[in-house]
């Protein structure tokens, strides 16, 4: 079954935030004018993990599925996003680094870039029907690690979710959007059976790899007209055609830097 399903990629939901988090930001308004738009729309929320499961299975889908994901774990996750998604009733995926979490204590990994939800809080989006899902542990670019390293950065991250959170967790988002083949079957030996991406088109949720599912930036100048096409599909490819020059540009200087350090990056 190959479906084309808008996966939106948010970061932080702030009014004020800091300047390491503005650009990939959106105001709380900004947020529920989008899910009331969604709502009044028609859209249904699916979490990632239950989209590519239902994929799989070859189960139905609803007439008009959207698939809301929020990266990193910063603090208005929970503060801001998560009263406006129950309100709306939309469900949603929180990719969280697991290193940066406020109370991560000897796991304390990585630097954050804003202040970050801690193990209750990430309870209380569990029991409120958010999916919490992998983002690694430190947040790297991971096609620069050497194989030990990435696989402690994948392991580390999902037990330490399983463990604290009690639930499964299947997926991860890889931190920048990067990957390689290497990384990505790194992913899936590691036991995840999707990961999130960037690349800013629609997903092929039937057709594309289940370890490169893609996802559409959503940031604080996405007009409502450009959201209109982002969460129809509509003209995608010039929305985001300087993001994916920039893209493609990062990934040959990626591809230099692993060559130099003799990391197989294919």
């Amino acid at each position: 079954m190959s479906l084309a399903v808008p996966i939106l990629m948010y970061h932080s939901v702030a009014d004020d935030p800091p300047e390491a988090t503005r650009t990939l930001s959106v105001r709380p308004s900004q947020m529920g004018a989008h899910l009331r738009f969604l709502r009044d729309h028609g859209f249904t929320g699916l979490t990632f993990t239950d989209l590519c499961e239902r994929v799989r299975a070859g189960a139905a889908l609803p007439a008009r599925p959207v698939v809301l994901t929020f990266d990193d774990g910063y603090a208005d996750t929970h503060g801001s996003a998560l009263p406006l998604l129950v309100e709306h009733g939309f469900p949603a995926t929180v990719f969280v680094t697991t290193g940066w979490l406020r109370d991560a204590g000897a796991d304390s990994a990585g630097r954050p870039l804003d202040r970050m939800m801690g193990w209750s809080q990430l309870r209380e989006l569990v029991d409120s029907g958010i999916e919490v899902a992998a983002h690694s542990h430190s947040h790297p670019q991971l096609d620069q690690l050497d194989d030990k390293a990435l696989d402690t950065e994948l392991r580390h991250s999902a037990a330490l979710l399983e463990d604290r959170l009690s639930t499964r967790v299947s997926s991860l988002a890889y931190p920048f959007g990067y990957s390689s083949r290497r990384v990505r079957k790194a992913v899936a030996t590691a036991g995840y059976r999707q990961a999130a991406s960037v690349a800013n088109a629609v997903a092929d949720v039937g057709g594309g790899d289940a370890f490169a599912v893609p996802r559409l930036t959503v940031r604080r100048t996405t007009s409502p007209e450009v959201f209109c096409r982002i969460a129809y599909g509509v003209e995608v490819d010039r929305v985001f055609r300087t993001d994916r020059a920039l893209t493609r540009g990062w990934s040959v200087v990626r591809w230099s830097r692993s060559r130099l350090r003799g990391t197989r990056c294919a």
